[in-house]
Parts: C-alpha cells; structure tokens; sequence
C-alpha cells in the first residue's frame, strides 16, 4: 500500500501543478489583452505589435 500512496501523491502534485500552470498562463493572458487594449486606445503601434507577439507566444505554449 506504501506504494500506492507514493503513487497518488505523485499524480496529485502532478495535476495540482498542471492547475497552477493553467491558471498563471490564464492570468497573463488576461493581463496581455487588457495591455493591448490600452495601447489601442492610445494610439502605441510599437507597444501593441510588442504585446500582440507576446501574447502570440504565450498561446503558442499553452
């Protein structure tokens, strides 16, 4: 049974940090939006294309 407990402990860590990975991407993404948003609105051409790149590759990994 030791094992077994080993085993669960393994797999919860592993999910509760497939969570956590979930929920920071998530944050900064809402973040990005908001930011670019921003930009839009002040009329930054080189702070949204910098954003918008960021945000590309932010997608790209999740």
């Amino acid at each position: 049974m030791g094992k077994m407990n080993v085993s669960n402990d393994a797999l919860l860590a592993l999910l509760a940090e497939i969570v956590w990975d979930d929920a920071i991407r998530k944050y900064k993404e809402e973040n990005l939006y908001k930011e670019i948003d921003c930009a839009l609105a002040m009329g930054d051409q080189e702070t949204f294309l910098a954003l918008t790149s960021e945000l590309k590759i932010l997608q790209s990994l999740g």
